[in-house]
């Protein structure tokens, strides 16, 4: 029941994007962390408002975006149909009980498949990434970034309607379990803990402030150089790529 409110009421998780796409030196920064991964024929899963599609597409990459939600899906070919490199905008949903049914036409499709703050919305998490394979080519590359630490999880997490947080082993056994060849693994965005644990555990907030996002973006360059400090051993995101062997 939970995983039907999630797909047809999402208030909080709009609002958040909202507030996310203003953020543009952190979307920045998470393009720029991912991009290495993502070549030749790529999608997106979970595109939302586009917040990451916009650099790719300004890139010129290839790239068909998708959302789980008709509702984003109508937005974001509003907002880049004007893009001649955009393959289209899809309504795909990695645990569709009648997933081979429904997208076998795009079976073995894509170079590269990223999903951004998607999978701790799926309970059934194994499964969205066996699909995610289907989807690519042999030698293809699937990046996966989620919320690290189940330590942190909070009331933001619940009214986003997270299931779970992640850490580097938790995430690699998903890929494992599916006979991913593991490439990359990597933490991400490391002040940012410190962020969520105000916002979330301390002022109990049920979604993140404009105004704080607005300083957190101004302070990108500074957190950018932290991360390389710390040799991102720890961060409020995590990261796993995987190749399809």
């Amino acid at each position: 029941m939970k995983e039907i409110e999630f797909k047809e009421v999402d208030q909080v998780g709009g609002d958040t994007l909202d507030v996310i796409s203003s953020a543009d030196k952190f979307n920045r920064w998470t393009y720029e962390t991912i991009r290495p991964f993502c070549k030749g024929n790529i999608l997106e899963i979970g595109s939302g408002v586009g917040n990451i599609s916009q650099f790719f597409l300004q890139e010129k990459a290839s790239i068909l975006l998708s959302d789980i939600r008709q509702g984003y899906c109508d937005e974001l070919k509003q907002k880049f149909e004007a893009y001649p490199n955009l393959k289209g905008v899809a309504l795909i949903d990695l645990v569709d009980p009648a997933f081979d049914e429904k997208f076998q036409y795009l079976f073995a499709s894509f170079d590269s498949i990223f999903s951004l703050n998607v999978v701790e919305h799926i309970y059934d998490d194994s499964l969205a990434i066996k699909n995610a394979k289907k989807l690519l080519k042999k030698e293809g590359h699937l990046v996966i970034l989620v919320p690290s630490y189940q330590s942190l999880y909070n009331g933001l997490d619940k009214d986003l309607d997270h299931y779970r947080r992640y850490n580097k082993k938790t995430l690699t056994v998903l890929f494992e379990q599916n006979e991913l060849n593991i490439i990359k693994k990597q933490y991400f965005n490391f002040m940012g803990i410190f962020a969520w644990i105000i916002s979330g555990k301390l002022q109990k907030n049920e979604t993140i402030p404009g105004g704080q996002m607005r300083l957190y973006n101004a302070f990108v360059p500074v957190f950018k150089w932290i991360d390389r400090l710390v040799f991102r051993l720890a961060g409020l995101s995590t990261i796993v790529v995987g190749k399809k062997l």
